[in-house]
């Protein structure tokens, strides 16, 4: 089958120099893979314009390059809307050992290209990305929100003062206005338990007991220090989560994102009749029913996976997207570490924060996949399968705009029932007991 020239080239982008490969047919037909032309820019913007126009004089349509970090964002900044663009993984398109330069892998890239043989990462529109951008800020400033309490903590400990061994919330409205005391001078422990609110006043003793130490004005500083720092991230957090809210609403409102290139070829796609893509602000609640996942986490997942799930393809394809699907690794028939792949990190932290918020809910199908699967595989994989589960039930969900669908704590008793009723009578036989099963009519 005869291979239509297409004029392509390929970058391999670096820190401060970008390699550049254009392709284009050789008219004398003596060269195969076209006529190559290797030029060398740097990553400034005056120059990477300079590559976009020498790639169009040209005639250059599709671009290939690796995904180097955050190395990439700059080139993929300039020419996005002028080509083609299709970002790869580094892995994937590794040259032969030995034979590697900056040259030969710009040529190898436009050389793979060109046959059609590399498949684009997938790349969402720039407002997603915009909205990615916060989501993932987000979470860094609740990470860091989270080890500053956990620094106050330490130094109440380091002064003695136990208040997290009485109180739940050091950092409550009680735990507020006892550190506030703390930081005013305050050393009568009588005087700074009455401090307490609500159901912490039943254990006033126990507070004057953990109220006790050797507070110093080294301990007091860092203490105001610290909680300046908790109320300055608190602001941060509460003006991002407007800022998202605000971006959410304004790409509701606008038209339907373009479909962006994506790791599911269109062959490939779910068989199920294809719909219009949910907008954001519809995507959320919908999201949001799932055990496990909140309002912000509901806010993660459509920043970084979008609405329209054709993109993916499959469910399958998503998880593995996002991290949460083992791996395959076969070679000569044997089946070696399945380990999960990397994936989104992002999706995958947030991901196995949400299995663990589902894993502790109450009636729930997650919470019953979770338990069945811990006592046989551990605590680490049966938390993965759950995010696999919420993954696959939210691909499904915004393909068919359908709401989260509870199956029950009992739904594996109620799959296998004979399976159930066969562990049991076996259990009941060793301590002893003769069993006799007859089904009771109009049994639930």
């Amino acid at each position: 089958m005869d291979v239509v020239f297409t004029h392509c080239a390929g970058l391999d982008v670096h820190k401060k120099t970008v390699m550049a490969c254009r392709a284009t047919p050789d008219p004398s037909g003596q060269q195969l893979d076209g006529i190559m032309e290797v030029k060398v820019f740097s990553t400034m913007t005056a120059q990477l314009l300079e590559l976009s126009d020498w790639l169009g004089e040209a005639g250059v349509t599709q671009v290939a390059m690796e995904s180097t970090g955050e190395y990439w964002k700059p080139v993929y900044n300039i020419l996005e809307g002028n080509f083609q663009i299709l970002l790869v993984n580094a892995a994937h398109v590794k040259n032969v050992p030995g034979r590697k330069t900056d040259k030969a892998d710009a040529q190898w890239l436009a050389k793979l290209l060109r046959y059609g043989l590399l498949q684009g990462s997938f790349i969402p529109p720039a407002g997603q990305r915009d909205l990615r951008d916060l989501t993932r800020y987000r979470m860094k400033l609740v990470r860091e929100r989270s080890s500053e309490v956990n620094r106050v903590q330490g130094v109440l400990e380091r002064a003695n003062i136990k208040l997290a061994s009485v109180a739940t919330d050091v950092l409550g409205v009680s735990g507020r206005a006892i550190l506030a005391a703390l930081i005013a001078g305050e050393a009568d422990p009588a005087m700074m338990a009455e401090l307490a609110k609500g159901r912490l006043r039943s254990k006033i003793p126990e507070l004057e007991q953990a109220l006790r130490g050797l507070v110093r004005e080294h301990h007091r500083r860092l203490l105001a220090m610290q909680l300046a720092h908790i109320d300055f991230l608190d602001e941060q957090i509460e003006a991002l989560n407007a800022e998202i809210r605000g971006l959410l609403e304004e790409l509701s409102q606008g038209e339907p994102p373009e479909e962006p290139a994506g790791p599911g070829a269109a062959s490939e796609r779910s068989p199920e009749p294809s719909a219009t893509p949910l907008s954001f602000t519809q995507a959320i609640p919908l999201l949001d029913s799932i055990p496990g996942v909140d309002q912000k986490g509901a806010e993660l997942l459509v920043a970084e996976w979008g609405t329209d799930m054709g993109c993916f393809g499959t469910d399958s394809r998503l998880a593995a997207w996002s991290g949460v699907a083992p791996g395959n690794n076969e070679s000569g028939g044997k089946q070696r570490s399945g380990k999960t792949r990397k994936g989104n990190q992002v999706v995958r932290t947030g991901l196995t924060q949400m299995a663990h918020a589902a894993a502790r809910s109450r009636g729930t199908y997650l919470s019953a996949l979770y338990h069945r699967l811990a006592a046989r595989r551990g605590k680490k994989r049966a938390i993965m399968a759950v995010a696999h589960s919420i993954v696959v039930s939210a691909f499904h969900m915004l393909s068919r705009n359908q709401p989260y669908q509870e199956l029950g704590a009992n739904y594996f008793d109620r799959h296998r029932p004979q399976q159930l009723v066969d562990r049991l009578a076996r259990r009941l036989e060793r301590l002893g007991y003769r069993v006799t099963l007859e089904p009771v009519p109009n049994a639930a």
